[in-house]
């Protein structure tokens, strides 16, 4: 039996290969005898560029950059494809992890960082950018990337406003014509692991605003924020950034570079399934064991888990889904994708214990899986 060991990062616990390693700790300490093979997976959420660099082999060029505060940063990107695919993590530039607790606050907050990268990556001559956004502190609809590469906010007496919230509010004008010109040339991939729109009580603001730092009464600033942003933008472009699938991720980023750099939005575990050539290690497996922090119903809107189970169910190979967190009840839907759903915490603990103790149920749930499947081999 060959078992291919593909979780997702357990979030604000253990990146995706941890995950993986904890699992064939565990798997090895089990009475199963079987091959096994680590393939962490991420869906366009924080660490997936990484992910990609890694799998690809790319090479890493550092750079410094603006943090979402304005600070100068040590940041990173990738390239791929003998230098012609530059892969940028936003959470590496204008990410939640560069700011303390106490410094989160989406209205001062901008992707400048971010468009700094896409620069840099223009200056090596690639002609495609790859973005995974998840991770991120901001909620700009982009305007800080759109910024570093040229665009100009204008206030209605034409002044150019600094390209975070608190100022763009007062937006009535874009003014494109020092845009970078360069990435026209360039293919715009952006992965996506959310498929909310910008707009409304499943938007950018109301849903992941807090998240970011976020009062209530900073959710509504956030949200008029983006209706002028979208208003204007459609008058200039002709774009409704508004019905954009995908559009309120990372701050709205999503719909702004959509609508203003043609950026293509796509299902973030499908495409980096796609581009690891994961169908070669599930051609030689046959078991699937998959996972993340918690699969419930939302898993199902394109997580990771759900592309993974997917493709394995389209190859009639079964799988295990283990998470910190699943449904108390049978979940038919999910069901349908996962042969079995099991919690790694198996007695009641605050979230802060489960998580400190993440590797530790990880390797024992995996130990307690293999001796299932050995015991179940032998009837």
């Amino acid at each position: 039996m060959h078992i291919l060991i593909a979780p997702n990062a357990f979030k604000n616990s253990l990146d995706a290969a941890q995950v993986a390693l904890a699992i064939q700790q565990g798997i090895a300490l089990s009475k199963l005898e079987c091959t096994t093979e680590c393939f962490p997976i991420a869906d366009g959420g924080d660490g997936t560029g990484s992910l990609i660099i890694k799998s690809c082999n790319g090479a890493i060029i550092r750079k410094e950059v603006s943090d979402p505060l304005g600070r100068k940063t040590a940041s990173l990107f990738g390239l791929i494809d003998n230098g012609k695919t530059a892969v940028i993590e936003m959470a590496d530039s204008s990410g939640l992890r560069l700011l303390k607790k106490d410094e989160l606050n989406p209205l001062m907050a901008s992707s400048y960082g971010t468009g700094e990268l896409i620069k840099f990556a223009l200056d090596k001559g690639v002609n495609k950018i790859i973005i995974a956004m998840g991770g991120s502190a901001t909620v700009d609809g982009g305007c800080g990337i759109l910024s570093a590469l040229g665009v100009a906010f204008l206030d209605k007496s034409g002044n150019r406003l600094q390209a975070i919230p608190a100022d763009l509010i007062y937006m009535v004008k874009i003014d494109t014509a020092a845009l970078d010109k360069r990435i026209f040339d360039c293919e715009v991939v952006i992965l996506c692991d959310v498929d909310n729109k910008l707009l409304g009580p499943e938007g950018a603001a109301s849903v992941f605003g807090p998240q970011k730092g976020a009062q209530p009464g900073d959710v509504t600033f956030l949200e008029g924020f983006l209706e002028n942003f979208a208003k204007v933008s459609a008058a200039q472009s002709g774009k409704n950034m508004a019905e954009i699938k995908h559009g309120g991720a990372a701050g709205g980023a999503t719909a702004g570079l959509h609508t203003w750099l043609n950026a293509k939005l796509v299902n973030g575990i499908a495409y980096f399934l796609s581009l690891t050539n994961f169908e070669d290690a599930l051609n030689r497996s046959d078991l699937v064991i998959t996972g993340e922090g918690s699969i419930d119903s939302q898993t199902l809107q394109g997580k990771g888990p759900y592309g993974v189970a997917l493709k394995a169910k389209n190859k009639g190979i079964p799988v295990i889904g283990i998470a910190g967190k699943v449904p108390a009840e049978p979940d038919e839907e999910l069901l349908k994708y996962f042969n079995t759903l099991v919690s790694i915490n198996n007695e009641p603990m605050d979230i802060a214990m489960a998580m400190a103790n993440t590797r530790e149920n990880l390797i024992s749930t995996a130990t307690a899986i293999g001796n299932m499947i050995a015991l179940s081999k032998k009837h």
